[in-house]
């Protein structure tokens, strides 16, 4: 299938603020093609990301220069503060490593791994218009049917794959972009339909019991990119990490 990608310009033409708003708007939008509510559904980093090596040198160029017209504390002052810390109550911090078992092992079922970067949910298989109904990779999904809103729409779809939405957290009720797929010449029976992506991100925990999938991978962006090649030029200007 040949999916031709538009842009948040052309969401705009579309009047997609009617499917966010009212569920008789969407269906006197769309035509007869199909409505999917997709979710790129993420985790934040955990651990601040290592800094970069040309931002590292500006800040120690900036150390030792603002050293040079720092101001001395009398040595008495320091003193005192260096006696801080000392008693019966202070603890050795030891802080937790940033690589983890699930890095060594390459564990993508787990959401502790790549601490510092972005990681979100992929799920395998079927999906909505995939050729054959052969299983592929995608995003929790759910055809529009009577929700009230596409967002609702999309909670559905998240709610169908980890069960509870309690420690979840949806950014927005509108989506964040979205794709129009055409049936390609060598395949007319392939259905059109239109899938609009919502952003929801990973809320208190670490593990989700992920079901209604054959297989589940939590990747990083650069990762997904590897998943979707068709659309990967579009999915990298959507999703910011």
């Amino acid at each position: 299938m040949q999916r031709s990608c538009t842009s948040l310009v052309g969401r705009r033409q579309l009047r997609t603020r009617g499917f966010c708003s009212s569920s008789s708007r969407a269906a006197n939008t769309g035509g007869d093609d199909k409505i999917i509510a997709s979710v790129v559904f993420e985790r934040l980093p955990v651990v601040i990301p290592k800094i970069d090596p040309v931002v590292y040198a500006f800040q120690e160029f900036s150390f030792r220069w603002q050293q040079q017209y720092r101001r001395e504390y009398p040595e008495k002052f320091l003193k005192k503060s260096d006696a801080r810390g000392k008693g019966d109550y202070q603890i050795d911090y030891v802080p937790a490593p940033r690589v983890t078992e699930a890095d060594k092992t390459n564990d993508k079922k787990s959401l502790e791994r790549a601490l510092d970067r972005r990681l979100y949910l992929l799920l395998y298989g079927t999906a909505y218009g995939s050729p054959s109904g052969k299983p592929t990779w995608h995003f929790p999904e759910k055809v529009y049917e009577s929700e009230g809103t596409l967002r609702k729409c999309a909670e559905s779809a998240l709610q169908s794959v980890v069960g509870d939405l309690s420690h979840t957290y949806f950014v927005g009720n509108a989506p964040m972009g979205h794709i129009v797929a055409q049936p390609s010449e060598s395949n007319q029976d392939l259905p059109s339909f239109k899938r609009f992506f919502f952003k929801s991100q990973v809320i208190a925990t670490n593990k989700f019991n992920i079901g209604r999938c054959d297989d589940f991978v939590w990747v990083t962006k650069d990762e997904l990119l590897e998943y979707f090649p068709e659309q990967s030029g579009y999915l990298k200007k959507m999703i910011i990490s």
